[in-house]
């Protein structure tokens, strides 16, 4: 049988290539075009791999390793979980997306047994497809974050006192009090609280940080839904953000 390494490499480098892109684009990472064809390149000398004799076991903790590497490489280490994690989510949907093709255009079918007929999958259609593919992935991908980061409306109860809000979910709003644990609402500095008892919590923000003066509320109240365990804390600036009143932190996502 012959074997146009060549070729068993360019298609490697394509889809290795379309992978990162891909993992760059959904984490909005910071990295130079560069870095991604250097790390597809790493990422294509895997077939040498396929000269070698290897166990089943030895075969995947190579690629385990190697794919380690490989976001070292393109992505470094500032938040590697999360690009290996998507590198490989990113993987597996479009192996099922080109699994599913080639299984739909290459094979038939007698009842649930299914033969293949010897077309193969065609090269180009699937050069073709996988990119248009990516593409519709990484755009409902935003689509969905948009959609949780859209306006909400908030009650938050001060004694016998309702103060009504427009709230927006911000996905990047992690911030916490560090010793109840608590979640943290940040209002704008023109939304005027009464704070009898305050305390401060630490934060920490792209190039800066410092402390929030924050408070407990009776309960605070987001489209129907209430939250009873939380933080309402002042910001020290007002926000730009299309008239939102207050930004709601990330840990109300699964309950909205």
């Amino acid at each position: 049988m012959k074997v146009y390494l060549d070729l068993v490499f360019f298609i490697n480098f394509f889809f290795d290539f379309l992978i990162l892109l891909a993992t760059k684009l959904v984490l909005k990472e910071n990295i130079s075009f560069w870095r991604l064809i250097i790390g597809s390149l790493v990422a294509s000398l895997s077939i040498f791999l396929l000269f070698l004799s290897l166990s089943s076991l030895e075969l995947f903790l190579i690629k385990v390793v190697a794919s380690v590497f490989i976001i070292l490489v393109t992505f470094g280490k500032k938040n590697f979980f999360q690009d290996l994690l998507y590198f490989y989510l990113i993987s597996i949907i479009l192996g099922g997306f080109l699994y599913l093709f080639d299984i739909s255009f290459t094979y038939e079918n007698q009842g649930i047994v299914f033969f293949g007929h010897g077309l193969g999958l065609n090269l180009i259609a699937m050069c073709i497809l996988s990119p248009i593919f990516l593409y519709f992935y990484i755009k409902e991908n935003k689509r969905y974050k948009r959609q949780i980061s859209i306006t909400h409306s908030v009650e938050i109860y001060v004694g016998k006192k309702v103060y009504h809000l427009k709230g927006m979910l911000d996905t990047g709003n992690q911030l916490k009090d560090p010793y109840s644990g608590k979640s943290v609402i940040l209002l704008d500095s023109k939304i005027q609280i009464p704070m009898p008892k305050f305390f401060y919590v630490p934060y920490k923000a792209l190039n800066t940080e410092g402390i929030i003066p924050c408070c407990k509320v009776e309960r605070v109240i987001v489209d129907d839904v209430v939250f009873s365990k939380c933080l309402v804390g002042i910001s020290k600036t007002k926000f730009s953000l299309g008239g939102v009143d207050c930004i709601l932190p990330n840990q109300f996502k699964e309950e909205l």
